[in-house]
């Protein structure tokens, strides 16, 4: 076995984490006869060789000998290798296939995928059904031979005892349809209608038929649809399928890299994305499918998440709430019915349940406010039932729904969030979230203010562990912009430029920042640091001194200075600043005009605003037409820019078509896509035009 293995010079090859010399052990270690290993090796194979869907020269040179392993009977975990060819076959794929040309080792690993095509039809008659079940999806992408792919999926629709199996039989279908059409469309779409119709196939089944019809034809989905949909969950749901028939052990994903001395943020974030990569139910990624596929029939996709949301099956109800969310954080539209539906969720005697309902409120908080005394409900309920220390709970679910749902209120600004976030500050434990909203809540900064410095103060930032929770700690005290908090800001900038923690001492600077005159006491620190060796200091540094000295004149020659600099971020810094100063800037001016036409448009936009407020009218034509172009280039900065159109008055009246498209757009758009960002541009946007047509 394994001929020719060591002839492959691997260690001219890279892999994510650098020289892929021990790819040759790797497969070696997939066929040990100690399950530890393979493990290992698997997981090591996946987090490096294939690291997240990626293919190198060296996961591509691999193939032959996984296919090796997979087609010898005595290989334990056959499965397991099968599944990782058909994911990196699929990834090659997916990447020759998007919108950016693959590489040479995805066209080649295509081309393998293919070339193997006898064996993977052999592959989905294979006695193990964990086999079967890993080929499945490769019959649709690998087998170019239409007549002979449609042949074996149906005859493995037929023969299949297995939900699942017959699940991603159908999707191959669509598969196949979607990559050859011409060939394969017309009978794809006649085999999902007459499986539709089949009062006999499993109302699982069916649902499968019409989505995946939906997805081959998205142009002809109409209200029928959704309601056949809507009619097939209400079936499915008298009868549904038992967790053993579905259920797989979840393929290793390969080590994130981190330990116990990673900082919680970190450790949170990928708990987070293993918690949305679960499957609850055999059609959780069917209707994550169908989702995606009706992607901005927003009243439409509402409905049928008003069905999934009442479904009797916990894991349904865990995938509806994930897809509300995501539906509401990526589509525009009125989404109080979906915001109520999801916080009816959040006295769900299904403590995960709860919890997701309560991650989503969080993680929608821009248009949470009909859930508000739902959220404020729900607190105080876990405070009666479990005590104030309810945040501190060991019971993992309760502390997620109480902890999501404690920052959910505070984001709208509500007091009654309060209690818990005072509790987190003085216990520490998990503290670094409730420093992420306590700035939401100004009215209780006498409160908050004195937690988070001594907060701040406990951290040990001789230990990179604890500086995404000092700059958490720092973003509050910047928005709270309290006057006691000097002293603690000051002492941590000190600290962090002593350690060359550049990253803490901009969040320092920006803390001062707001504080203004009152941050006079560490104009020393800050002068000192205007010419730093990190390359954001020095722009944060003189934004601080600015807002704490207003003398222009002791800004202005490091900010023309900054105005010349290479990085586009450093300019696009100076040019805020420029912009706050305003007329008293006109040395700024010539600079200023020639960046206007700067190759990027997150320089021409902050300049061109700085134009503004420091030219006035007499600029008017230059920053407008600068400002639209690059929002018609790039969707993000438009939050920048409709917030310099709204201080140009009158003269942004010839950016009203552009206004008016704008609120036409049926995606989330600005700044990061995000929702909170999405709202603001909408609204001032719309404001705009109502101000801009008054007359």
């Amino acid at each position: 076995m394994f001929s020719g293995l060591h002839d492959i010079d691997w260690s001219s090859m890279e892999h994510a984490y650098g020289s892929a010399d021990e790819v040759p052990a790797l497969l070696l270690a997939l066929r040990s006869s100690d399950a530890e290993e393979r493990r290992k090796a698997l997981g090591r194979f996946y987090g490096a060789v294939h690291h997240q869907g990626d293919v190198y020269p060296c996961t591509t040179a691999s193939l032959p000998f996984l296919f090796e392993l997979a087609d010898d009977v005595t290989t334990p975990d056959r499965a397991d290798i099968v599944e990782l060819l058909v994911s990196i076959g699929s990834e090659a794929h997916g990447r020759c296939d998007g919108p950016y040309d693959g590489s040479e080792s995805h066209v080649e690993a295509v081309a393998a995928m293919r070339s193997r095509a006898e064996t993977l039809i052999r592959f989905a008659g294979d006695p193990d059904v964990r086999v079967r079940r890993a080929v499945i999806p490769g019959l649709g992408l690998f087998i170019d031979d239409v007549d002979r792919a449609s042949a074996v999926l149906r005859d493995r629709l037929s023969a299949e005892p297995s939900i699942v199996e017959q699940l991603l039989v159908v999707e191959a279908m669509a598969t196949l349809a979607l990559r050859l059409p011409e060939r394969a469309e017309a009978q794809a779409m006649t085999a999902f209608a007459k499986l539709a119709a089949d009062r006999a196939a499993s109302p699982q089944i069916r649902l499968a038929a019409v989505v995946q019809r939906a997805r081959c034809a998205p142009d002809h989905i109409s209200d029928d649809t959704i309601a056949t949909a809507i009619g097939l969950l209400r079936e499915m749901d008298e009868a549904a399928v038992p967790a053993e028939a579905w259920c797989d052990p979840h393929r290793p994903t390969g080590s994130t890299g981190f330990g116990d001395g990673a900082p919680p943020q970190i450790v949170a974030a990928f708990e987070d994305l293993e918690r949305r990569s679960r499957i609850h139910s055999p059609t959780t990624d069917l209707l994550r499918s169908f989702h995606w596929t009706l992607a901005a029939k927003v009243p439409q996709r509402t409905t049928l998440l008003a069905e999934q949301l009442r479904s009797h099956d916990p894991g349904a109800r865990l995938d509806a709430i994930r897809i509300s969310a995501d539906l509401m954080k990526s589509w525009r539209g009125d989404h109080t019915r979906l915001i109520t539906l999801v916080a009816e969720h959040l006295d769900a005697s299904h403590e995960e349940v709860a919890a997701e309902a309560a991650a989503a409120l969080n993680a929608c908080h821009a248009i949470a406010e009909p859930a508000r005394e739902a959220l404020a409900a729900h607190v105080a309920a876990q405070y009666a039932a479990y005590g104030p220390d309810v945040w501190l709970t060991p019971q993992v679910h309760l502390r997620r729904s109480h902890q999501e749902a404690v920052q959910a209120l505070a984001r709208l600004g509500d007091e009654r969030a309060l209690p818990s976030i005072l509790t987190a500050l003085d216990g520490g434990n998990d503290a670094w979230r409730a420093a992420q909203v306590a700035g939401a809540l100004p009215q209780a900064a006498d409160q908050l203010v004195p937690r988070l410095c001594d907060h701040l103060r406990s951290l040990d930032l001789t230990q990179s562990l604890w500086e995404m929770s000092a700059r958490s700690d720092l973003s509050a005290l910047t928005a709270l912009a309290d006057d006691s908090a000097i002293g603690a800001i000051t002492e941590t900038l000190a600290t962090a430029v002593a350690h060359e923690l550049w990253s803490v001492a901009c969040s320092a600077l920006e803390a001062l920042r707001a504080l203004g005159p009152s941050a006079a006491p560490a104009l020393r620190t800050i002068r000192s640091l205007i010419t730093a060796s990190d390359a954001q200091v020095r722009p944060a540094a003189v934004a601080a001194l600015w807002a704490i000295t207003g003398d222009p004149d002791e800004v202005m020659r490091p900010l023309l200075n900054l105005l010349d600099d290479s990085a586009p971020y450093r300019i696009g810094e100076a040019a805020t600043v420029l912009a706050e100063i305003g007329p008293p800037a006109p040395e700024a001016l010539p600079r200023l005009r020639d960046l206007l036409t700067h190759d990027y448009e997150w320089v021409r936009v902050p300049c061109a605003a700085a134009l503004w407020e420091i030219g006035g009218d007499a600029e008017a034509s230059a920053v407008l037409d600068t400002l639209l172009q690059a929002w018609e280039q790039n969707s993000a900065t438009a939050n920048e820019v409709v917030a310099c159109l709204d201080r140009m008055g009158p003269a942004a009246r010839p950016a009203l078509p552009q206004l008016r498209s704008e609120l036409h757009q049926p995606q989330r758009r600005g700044m990061y896509n995000s929702i909170d960002n999405d709202e603001k541009l909408q609204e001032t946007s719309r404001t705009l035009v109502e101000r801009l047509t008054a007359n």
